[in-house]
């Protein structure tokens, strides 16, 4: 643990004992009063918080504190320093074909790891139909790795979370933000951006490598959605969907690779592209 995360509404209250990031300050970092530790406000700034007391629950009135809390009740009382904005997240939105689970969570640490502003999971033709029953096919439960690679990544933003049955639910998510926004950009982002760019990775005969068109068409500055499809790739009629919806089709290289593997490779040249690497 990176960073200890708190919600808004946390950050000025005691952290009960029991509470996984309590535990992981006194067991692992071995923290007492005085000490210091990393913490954020999610969605906020990052700082320090500083232990002011630790209590536990049979304490009698008066007594003095105790350096340990006991597991069943108690607290840490702590103050925190805003010191940064916590690191933003960078302007790259992955749309991704549902991936075997077990992979998903590895992937979704990644992706947040990374910085990438969301994640949107979506069911596809050629992707196996049962994973969409899984855990992960929640969005809450997608958070909670999202979470996970945030604090890897000493942030306090969290990429937001969607997930749909098919690719074309998506894309007509997308277009209604869009609509709803009253302007040429994905609702949420600045207005005055150029407009984004749409691109779908896809090793079934691309219009050009994907270091190629990042070249000539510079991701600075601007939004980007990038499409990677499910273990089998897009279906003929998803190609045409995301052609047909703007997206240009690109590949990276004649080697055919896991989708997580994809996701990491494209994010990484895209962020790299947009100065967020350096």
């Amino acid at each position: 643990m990176n960073i200890c995360l708190f919600a808004p509404e946390e950050i000025s209250k005691p952290l009960n004992a029991d509470d996984p990031r309590a535990q992981h300050i006194i067991k692992v970092l071995h923290k007492g009063v005085g000490d210091t530790f990393y913490a954020g406000v999610i969605g906020g700034q990052a700082g320090t918080a500083t232990i002011t007391k630790i209590d536990s629950q049979d304490q009698d009135a008066g007594a003095e504190t105790a350096s340990t809390p006991k597991k069943g009740g108690g607290a840490i009382h702590f103050t925190f320093t805003p010191q940064s904005d916590g690191k933003p997240l960078f302007p790259l939105h992955m749309i991704i074909g549902f991936p075997r689970p077990i992979q998903l969570k590895r992937l979704l640490r990644d992706m947040a790891a990374l910085g990438v502003s969301s994640v949107r999971l979506c069911g596809t033709e050629l992707g196996e139909k049962s994973y969409l029953k899984a855990s992960l096919s929640d969005p809450a439960e997608v958070y909670k790795m999202l979470l996970d690679g945030t604090v890897q990544a000493a942030s306090a933003h969290v990429p937001e979370p969607f997930v749909y049955p098919t690719l074309a639910s998506c894309l007509d998510a997308l277009a209604a933000d869009a609509t709803q926004s009253a302007s040429p950009v994905i609702v949420g982002l600045d207005p005055t951006i150029r407009s984004p760019l749409l691109l779908a990775l896809d090793n079934v005969k691309p219009a050009q490598s994907l270091g190629a068109f990042l070249r000539e068409n510079p991701p600075a500055g601007r939004p980007v959605f990038a499409a990677i499809g499910s273990e089998r790739g897009w279906s003929p009629a998803e190609r045409a969907l995301l052609e047909e919806r703007g997206f240009v089709r690109l590949g990276m290289g004649q080697r055919v690779m896991r989708t997580e593997t994809a996701c990491t490779v494209s994010a990484s040249l895209i962020l790299s592209e947009m100065g967020a690497l350096e």
